[in-house]
């Protein structure tokens, strides 16, 4: 079974993205990087999807300010940029993709995955909000190229934390990249083969 997994290059003047760094460590599976650009980013994803034909897809960012990893549930179709991505592009209140439905559920997994990282003694839970930037983009634009064209794949988005040498000195939640990269691997596992999804509470009161 085939797996790709997508990681971002660095962006807003950071060295790294911790995404694509781990998901550099990932065993097993195909490996692409997106660049931070609004549409740019989905040709680059439809070229992955189209050269690997997978089974699972797992696009994977930075949410910095986050403690954990977190597995996202829903992305909704808008792209509302509070800061510009790395070709000066932000685009606000416009659709992912016009005309298409507000909202898609990840078809992987989610609670399943979240604990999958946390048996692997990684910090995880699962998220209700991908934010509106590129990492939602994506997300969308993945869940919206399953719906449309490629019913057959398990898709889906994780957010995961600063590396530590991005918040030296500044108080913000990190994680090392090593870790991020078991939590991905465990949570690839469990996108592979969990049939359904565990009933369990991840919700959120805000």
């Amino acid at each position: 079974m085939t797996v790709l997994l997508t990681g971002f290059e660095p962006f807003d003047g950071a060295a790294v993205n911790p995404s694509w760094e781990a998901v550099r460590l990932v065993p097993g599976v195909r490996a692409v990087q997106l660049p931070c650009v609004f549409g740019q980013a989905l040709e680059h994803l439809r070229t992955a999807v189209l050269e690997h034909d997978p089974a699972v897809v797992v696009c994977v960012g930075q949410a910095g300010g986050r403690p954990d990893v977190t597995v996202e549930r829903v992305a909704v179709n808008i792209d509302d940029a509070r800061i510009p991505d790395n070709a000066g592009r932000q685009p606000i209140d416009e659709p992912v993709v016009p005309g298409g439905p507000a909202a898609y559920f990840a078809t992987l997994p989610v609670k399943a995955c979240a604990v999958a990282a946390r048996t692997a003694g990684v910090p995880a839970s699962v998220s209700q909000s991908a934010g509106t930037f590129v990492c939602n983009h994506v997300f969308y634009g993945l869940m919206h190229l399953i719906a449309t064209e490629r019913p057959g794949i398990r898709g889906g988005f994780v957010h995961v934390p600063f590396a530590p040498e991005q918040v030296l000195g500044q108080g913000e939640p990190s994680m090392p990249v090593t870790m991020v990269a078991e939590a991905l691997t465990a949570i690839v596992a469990a996108a592979v083969s969990v049939e359904g999804d565990l009933r369990l509470v991840g919700g959120s009161l805000h």
